[in-house]
């Protein structure tokens, strides 16, 4: 690709996140200025949401002006427009929006670089703890909390225990099945759920071991946590055990996956239905 992965791209990246997640804890301050409006497909969205977006499109712009962008809350464009693209920025300028209306404050800031329908580069910011998770492809991955950088990975999956990250809205019935087969074979499964890329994180930084995402998503949902996840020594997997990849179809829709922790774990012993 044109635009080399380093350090001072991951932190360029970053300041445009964190500006960013400035506007929208301005907006959740003020819950008045909220403004919630639901879109066509019945997701909701918010002034927050725009704010995001605006900086994150002007910043990237400025950065990186030959690398096309792609947002949630952009105007929509053709595949046959996207699939020109050898590598452009996906954005999600405000995700976990039901998380932002309900004030949980389990949303994040996700910006991912795609190259040849790869993540290569990932940058989540966490507005409300004002923390990050960062990554580039042979640069690391790492943790951010007030201006210092902590490199993260994956652990080993402790001998008969799983921490298993899940959906606080999406797939608890699918997940029952998968439950009830790691249990039976003695696993002991400790289930934390929460909402937005934060479950990917998790596993990125050894807190947690996998997170079946049985339920929808669309592509800029998951591209920068899958970058933060891989470069830590993880993988996202679609229910076949394929690599989750991007931008090769009409639909932004991602297939149902799994994203995982140790390789050296059976998964598929436990995962497929």
């Amino acid at each position: 690709m044109t635009e080399k992965l380093n350090r001072t791209l991951l932190e360029g990246v970053l300041r445009i996140a964190e500006h960013a997640g400035t506007a929208i804890l301005r907006i959740y301050d003020s819950p008045e200025q909220v403004n919630v409006i639901t879109k066509s497909d019945d997701t909701p969205v918010t002034a927050a949401d725009h704010a995001a977006h605006d900086i994150i499109i002007a910043g990237l712009q400025q950065l990186t002006p030959e690398i096309p962008i792609l947002s949630e809350e952009s105007e929509q464009i053709s595949f046959a427009e996207r699939r020109q693209w050898p590598r452009y920025w996906l954005v999600d300028p405000l995700d976990g929006t039901k998380e932002f209306i309900n004030r949980t404050g389990e949303f994040t800031v996700n910006i991912a670089l795609i190259d040849d329908h790869e993540p290569v580069l990932g940058v989540v910011t966490v507005p409300v703890k004002q923390w990050a998770y960062v990554a580039a492809r042979g640069v690391g991955a790492f943790r951010v909390d007030a201006g210092q950088w902590r490199s993260i990975a994956i652990r080993k999956t402790p001998d008969n225990a799983l921490a298993i990250a899940g959906s606080r809205r999406h797939g608890a019935e699918r997940l029952e099945p998968i439950l009830q087969r790691m249990e039976a074979a003695g696993i002991k499964v400790d289930m934390t759920s929460m909402g937005s890329s934060l479950k990917f994180c998790l596993i990125a930084e050894g807190k947690a071991d996998c997170y079946p995402r049985l339920g929808p998503t669309s592509e800029w949902d998951t591209g920068a946590a899958q970058a933060i996840l891989t470069e830590a020594g993880g993988r996202v997997v679609d229910t076949a055990f394929q690599p989750l990849t991007y931008n090769r179809k009409e639909s932004l829709l991602n297939p149902e996956f799994f994203a995982l922790g140790d390789p050296a774990f059976p998964w598929a012993t436990y995962l497929r239905e």
